[in-house]
């Protein structure tokens, strides 16, 4: 009998026996307390380094005594995966279940280029020019347009962007300010809570030209002229509660038209409530006229926004949906069709009204407003 076939014999009788196939013997894997404590950080991990957790759960899985191929079901990768790591850490430790740094082209941009044009962008402008653009400072650095770009997006800048405020002045700013959102976010019982203001100088425009509707692959085209055919007012009370709108319309908004619209409230909110109407400080709202008639409506209420702060006036959200749904492509030859249009989309707007969810409390607010005046005394001095 040759050689090969006793040795072919000799397996089968081994593998009938029972005993097992151990394969290339694997290294032993201890680990010490530190390197095991490590280990467990690194596969807790759960948005960052994906590959280091799975590489610290392999070897965590090997130091119990697993093999390569139980290791692997248990963490959920190939056996080939759990051989490589297990020999990278019994070999380097905790040091070889790191990348290691991958060659490629240095740099070119040193630290005191993208410095210069950081410091260059906040605390300079170009000649001609109210603002760095991308090619400007480009020419000033002698860097790419593209490089600008990744240095303004990685620390934020956008000098093409400018936002408007106005910090109120008021004296009773923090109180009005409490006042105003404490409506909001406890109204009384038994009251209705309205947001009153007008939009004035509503003008009907007619367009030079008819207009050319949107086509695919090209917008809706107007002309840039109008002809003025006169304005209009719209005055609007805000329900802060279910969004509903009692609106009126006057050619003019003086303290005769508000006391009007005044009178129109009191007619139809039910006499058993309470109206808690919150107005800018506009002359017309505190004239005197105005007074003697809330004299004598002693269940009118006026709840005043501090200056410079129509942001915190709820009725402002509902115009901004009147100019952006009606008003900025409308094309009206007379003021009565302008104003019937007016009143239809505010009779639509009164059949699914939508309520505005107020979410900042007033300390809220504040905290926000005072860390905006700390970033302005501290980008000034």
């Amino acid at each position: 009998m040759s050689a090969s076939v006793l040795r072919l014999k000799f397996a089968r009788e081994v593998v009938d026996c029972g005993m097992p196939r151990t394969g290339r013997p694997k290294a032993e894997l201890t680990l010490t307390d530190v390197e095991r404590e490590q280990l467990a950080r690194w596969s807790r991990r759960r948005k960052s380094s994906q590959a280091l957790a799975l590489r610290a759960r392999i070897v965590l899985a090997c130091a119990q005594g697993l093999d390569n191929k139980t290791a692997a079901a248990q963490v959920g990768c190939a056996a080939v995966t759990v051989g490589k790591w297990r020999a990278r850490f019994v070999a380097q430790r905790l040091d070889g279940l790191v990348d290691e740094e991958r060659p490629g082209r240095p740099p070119v941009i040193s630290t005191d280029q993208v410095e210069d044009v950081v410091v260059a962008t906040l605390e300079s402008t170009p000649a001609n020019a109210t603002h760095w653009s991308r090619a400007k400072m480009a020419k000033r650095t002698g860097l790419s347009k593209s490089t600008i770009g990744r240095i303004w997006r990685t620390f934020e800048l956008k000098p093409h962007r400018q936002d408007g405020f106005k910090i109120s002045n008021d004296p009773l700013f923090v109180e009005k300010v409490y006042d105003v959102v404490g409506l909001y976010l406890n109204p009384p019982e038994a009251a209705v809570v309205l947001c009153v203001d007008e939009k004035t100088q509503v003008q009907a425009l007619a367009r030079s030209q008819p207009a050319f509707p949107m086509m695919p692959g090209m917008p809706e085209k107007r002309t840039h002229d109008y002809v003025r055919h006169g304005t209009t007012s719209l005055f609007a009370a805000f329900n802060t509660a279910d969004g509903t709108v009692i609106s009126s319309l006057h050619r003019r908004h003086r303290a005769v038209e508000f006391k009007k619209f005044l009178a129109k409230i009191d007619a139809q909110v039910p006499d058993d409530l309470d109206v808690h109407l919150i107005a800018d400080n506009y002359a017309t709202h505190k004239s005197p006229t105005i007074t003697r008639w809330l004299e004598t409506h002693p269940r009118f209420h006026m709840h005043y926004t501090p200056t410079y702060s129509s942001w915190i006036n709820q009725v402002e959200r509902f115009f901004a949906y009147v100019t952006a749904d009606l008003l900025q492509r409308s094309d009206h030859r007379s003021v009565q069709a302008l104003e019937g249009d007016i009143r239809n989309w505010v009779k639509a707007w009164n059949q699914d009204p939508q309520p505005f969810i107020w979410t900042k409390s007033a300390e809220q607010i504040l905290d926000s407003l005072a860390r905006l005046l700390q970033r302005i005394n501290g980008a000034v001095h």
